[in-house]
């Protein structure tokens, strides 16, 4: 028990050493001089995987041009408590093996004190399938436990009335909630502006050169974030996440799970790739 608390322990997506405890210093460019992405950069890629892979069925009722989350008939609208612990569950399996633990989750426990009043053990053979169960089982309850403790219950759209500084503060006070997961529930449940990167669009932002290349997951994210315009954040991400996932050529990380579907021929980053090469090469030769 003690050693797999050690070699998983929370958090789940690492807060950077350079972020306050309140969450809220995540403003400064840590590559001021690096002026990628462009804005025509970000068109260009986005009209680009958006031509490749139209834009994402499972993205499109998050999307903010549609005034409110949209859900298909017969679904229960998302909740902000629903997101981040959708989120949460997300990390370090696949989108199928997540949602699969989020359906089994709610199927075993369908309110979030039915949630909180279980036992671990219970609660962990619920999300079984989606990894890690004892560490997100941990995270899930100290949420709960937190949020009923500090707001009397369990319910999180109070951040709807909050500013993102006041929103990242508030979901950094839970262990194990770092920048990815708040900039995810910022994104989708709370449409506001801000653009996660998770390992794919990582990899595809050192693969083209928009961050250096020595450059980790949490500066990559400040970087983009002020780089990239506030308009293009969500589809760019949104298709970049995709094209990761389906795609070999752009980055070296080839994933152990079958792609449903191969563009290794027609890759539209791989221009972008050996541009991206080039520039290192020359820079290299100074």
């Amino acid at each position: 028990m003690q050693k797999s608390r050690k070699r998983k322990q929370l958090e789940l997506d690492h807060k950077p050493q350079s972020e306050s405890d309140s969450g809220t210093k995540l403003t400064k460019d840590p590559y001021p001089t690096h002026t990628r992405p462009t804005r025509e950069e970000c068109i260009a890629v986005r009209d680009d995987l958006l031509a490749l892979h139209g834009f994402p069925k499972e993205f499109a009722k998050y999307r903010r041009d549609e005034n409110q989350i949209q859900f298909d008939d017969g679904d229960a609208k998302e909740t902000v408590l629903d997101g981040l612990v959708k989120t949460v569950l997300s990390q370090n399996t696949t989108e199928v093996n997540s949602l699969r633990a989020f359906d089994s989750l709610k199927s075993a426990f369908p309110t979030w004190e039915e949630v909180l009043a279980a036992e671990s053990k219970c609660l962990e053979n619920a999300i079984r399938c989606g990894g890690l169960a004892p560490t997100k089982a941990s995270c899930i309850k100290n949420i709960l436990s937190c949020l009923l403790e500090k707001k009397g219950k369990l319910c999180l759209e109070y951040l709807r009335d909050l500013s993102v500084d006041e929103i990242k503060a508030e979901l950094s006070q839970f262990k194990g909630i770092g920048p990815k997961t708040v900039a995810c529930v910022l994104m989708f449940n709370l449409q506001l502006d801000d653009f996660p990167v998770d390992t794919h669009v990582f990899e595809i932002a050192k693969a083209i050169g928009w961050v250096p290349a020595l450059a980790d997951r949490n500066k990559t994210y400040l970087h983009l974030n002020q780089r990239i315009p506030n308009e293009l954040k969500f589809d760019l991400n949104c298709l970049l996440y995709t094209h990761g996932k389906l795609c070999r050529k752009c980055t070296k990380k080839v994933g152990k799970q079958q792609r449903k579907e191969s563009h290794e021929i027609s890759c539209p980053l791989l221009n972008y790739c050996k541009n991206s090469l080039y520039e290192i090469k020359l820079i290299n030769s100074i």
